[in-house]
């Protein structure tokens, strides 16, 4: 039977669709015995995503937040019978004070768990659109591979800071790169750091997500790439696949 650890709703987050019910109950319909919650974060004005900045203050975004776990519990209570819901949320590392807002959010509510994801390198958005790509890469040195070890390297640093119990979409820095079907397998250093990534999250049990998203998108393979993959199956740990 289907799971997913990974979802976003139009109710609470500006790039998604359909408010977290209907989200729910489409997850039942399919026949889905898990479901978990992870809407985002709040973040500061100076890290919101493009579609927040016109409708919502750094306030607004808080008490969205908020507002999604009371919904997200009240759910729970009305289809517990039909299916598992779990409530967490998708953290973001964009500079270090990010990590006190997960800490204090981690303190305020109670979750089932969370998923560590990456979505800036150098604050800036890496899968948002092409211009802040290349901004991104820019400020890393020119080149894709130059980004690309930024971007592992601070995933690390995230990693080491929460041991995320799901990481997220492990590879997204490939969606808007010129070497978006790559293996990796030809940027010695960058293939390094994956490694070096990979074994942390298997020394603290983390889970890998293999998420599809990036297929409607247009890669050629999901995230993580098959090369990544495979050694993850090598080492022995486990993923958790979310259907779109």
């Amino acid at each position: 039977m289907p799971f997913t650890h990974h979802s976003h709703s139009g109710q609470f987050c500006g790039h998604a669709k359909d408010s977290l019910e209907q989200i729910v109950q489409a997850a039942i319909a399919k026949g889905f015995h898990t479901l978990a919650l992870t809407e985002h974060i709040p973040r500061p004005l100076e890290d919101f995503y493009p579609e927040e900045t016109d409708e919502h203050t750094e306030e607004t975004l808080a008490k969205l937040f908020d507002d999604y776990i009371i919904e997200a519990r009240r759910l729970r209570d009305v289809y517990g019978s039909q299916i598992r819901i779990l409530i967490g949320f998708e953290s973001e590392y964009i500079r270090p004070s990010t990590l006190q807002t997960i800490q204090s959010i981690l303190t305020t509510h109670t979750f089932d768990f969370f998923m560590g994801s990456l979505h800036h390198v150098h604050t800036i958005p890496i899968d948002f659109d092409q211009k802040t790509y290349l901004q991104a890469r820019e400020k890393a040195g020119g080149t894709d591979e130059r980004l690309f070890e930024d971007y592992f390297d601070s995933q690390y640093e995230m990693l080491q800071a929460l041991n995320p119990p799901v990481v997220g979409h492990f590879d997204l820095i490939r969606l808007l790169s010129d070497h978006r079907d790559s293996d990796f397998k030809d940027m010695a250093s960058v293939w390094a750091k994956i490694r070096r990534n990979l074994e942390y999250i298997a020394s603290y049990g983390g889970l890998l997500e293999l998420n599809s998203s990036g297929l409607r998108k247009g890669l050629a393979e999901p995230y993580p790439c098959r090369p990544i993959c495979q050694v993850r199956h090598t080492a022995g740990y486990s993923c958790r696949v979310p259907v779109y």
